[in-house]
């Protein structure tokens, strides 16, 4: 199943063509085993261990797991949180505005060159954690000052739509079609453009709204927050799609760099919404 994400529709793993680029083979049916990725084929019998040979390189790489994806994504969270953390406890609180905005850029920089990379780059995926953190970090304790104990609800709030949504994917059983995925790619690709148009004419003095705090902000992070979820879900299947090609592992660099970046926007639709909801403090 070929995937739309400008994310994973990079790598060979998550738009069709893993089959034939990680050691999956066809071989004629004449009775004899088939070499699979990652298994050695036993030696012939009787003949000189010396000419024996064995899958060497590619064939022996180290297979994306479940397991590999949760590790990477605990690193990139980690570093996302870490960054965060010291940007709000050493940032002035005179430079939170200016800092935020900065670090949103250079995040949105960094996570479009990393989504169009064919080949996986752990180094600019940590790169772009740390952005990230510096951005979250100091939108976090600007809102923080005028709704107090508004992160730990949005903190809760992103924990508790993560934890729904994989429950409601595997419990439901949640199926990703090609039509589903397109829609929710589309909108999404609507949503932003939208978003950030809208970012470019507050700065010569006009707005829509969608990034105010009237009710047509509010319905457009509630819409932001369901995109979230959705992009989630199409998380989890490309994950399994992956596993279940034999992608190589570093490939979970890739699934932990969306993963990351989709828990971000709900975040900060979360703190969007209570804050609006909550009104001036």
């Amino acid at each position: 199943m070929q995937s739309h994400n400008p994310i994973l529709t990079s790598s060979e793993t998550f738009n069709g063509k893993a089959a034939q680029s990680y050691g999956h083979q066809t071989y004629a049916a004449d009775g004899r085993g088939y070499e699979s990725y990652g298994q050695t084929a036993a030696p012939p019998r009787g003949t000189d261990p010396s000419n024996w040979q064995y899958p060497t390189g590619q064939a022996l790489e180290e297979r994306m797991t479940i397991d590999s994806v949760v590790m990477r994504t605990a690193i990139t969270l980690g570093l996302v949180i870490i960054t965060a953390a010291a940007t709000w406890v050493f940032l002035p609180e005179s430079l939170t505005g200016t800092a935020w905005i900065g670090g949103a850029l250079i995040g949105a920089g960094l996570g479009i060159w990393a989504s169009f990379k064919r080949v996986v780059s752990p180094p600019l995926i940590l790169a772009y954690a740390v952005a990230q953190g510096f951005f979250l970090g100091a939108a976090s304790e600007a809102f923080e000052q005028i709704w107090p104990g508004i992160v730990v609800s949005a903190v809760a709030g992103t924990m508790a739509a993560f934890v729904a949504t994989l429950a409601a994917y595997k419990f439901f059983n949640i199926q990703v079609s090609d039509r589903f995925r397109k829609i929710v790619v589309i909108a999404g690709l609507g949503f932003f453009v939208m978003v950030f148009f809208d970012f470019i004419l507050s700065l010569f003095g006009f707005e829509i709204g969608f990034n105010g705090n009237g009710p047509v902000g509010l319905l457009f992070s509630v819409i932001g927050l369901g995109l979230g979820i959705f992009f989630l879900i199409l998380d989890f299947d490309m994950v399994e799609q992956g596993v279940a090609a034999g992608a190589p592992e570093i490939e979970s660099w890739r699934a932990a760099f969306g993963l990351t970046a989709t828990l971000i926007f709900i975040y900060i639709e979360m703190l969007r919404i209570i804050a609006i909801l909550r009104g001036d403090a």
